[in-house]
């Protein structure tokens, strides 16, 4: 079971349209607005679990990856070693001389597919994998305040 938007209740939910929004109610808020279907809990794809709606999450690790501190830098000289200048190095590369002034200046971080083609064509590394902690996070089993609770419904 997952939780209501508008009052919190863990109960079965239906979507439906309240003031311009599609929200996942329960059947009492769902007099406010607009049932435009049942509404099916999310499944995760990995495992064919259902998720947790208190937002458990494994403990465990991520990786990520991550263009590094400096590639402009290594960028320049990755350049310069093999004597082109931008205009050059950026027709090699099929990228405009504007993209290669700025990521060099580190005005502009080269997004993965750019950083890929720059390492292979110049041999730096500009890209490398972090790992990342995972944490546990739980909502705590209280009921504290829901927007439901702050909203004085007209009858």
């Amino acid at each position: 079971m997952t939780l209501c938007d508008m009052c919190g209740a863990e109960t079965r939910l239906v979507v439906a349209l309240v003031e311009g929004t599609e929200l996942n109610v329960c059947d009492n808020c769902s007099k406010f607005g607009k049932v435009l279907r049942v509404f099916k809990e999310p499944v995760s794809v990995e495992s064919g679990h259902k998720r947790s709606p208190d937002l458990e999450e494994d403990e465990g690790e991520e990786i990520i990856e991550k263009i590094v501190d400096g590639y402009g830098k290594l960028m320049r000289e990755g350049r310069e070693k093999l004597n082109l200048n931008q205009e050059e190095f950026a027709k090699k590369i099929n990228e405009k001389a504007s993209l290669i002034h700025g990521i060099e200046s580190e005005h502009h971080e080269p997004s993965m597919k750019v950083a890929e083609k720059i390492e292979k064509f110049l041999h730096v590394k500009l890209v490398i994998k972090e790992v990342l902690e995972k944490k546990k996070f739980v909502s705590s089993d209280s009921k504290g305040v829901t927007i439901g609770d702050l909203i004085k419904f007209k009858n």
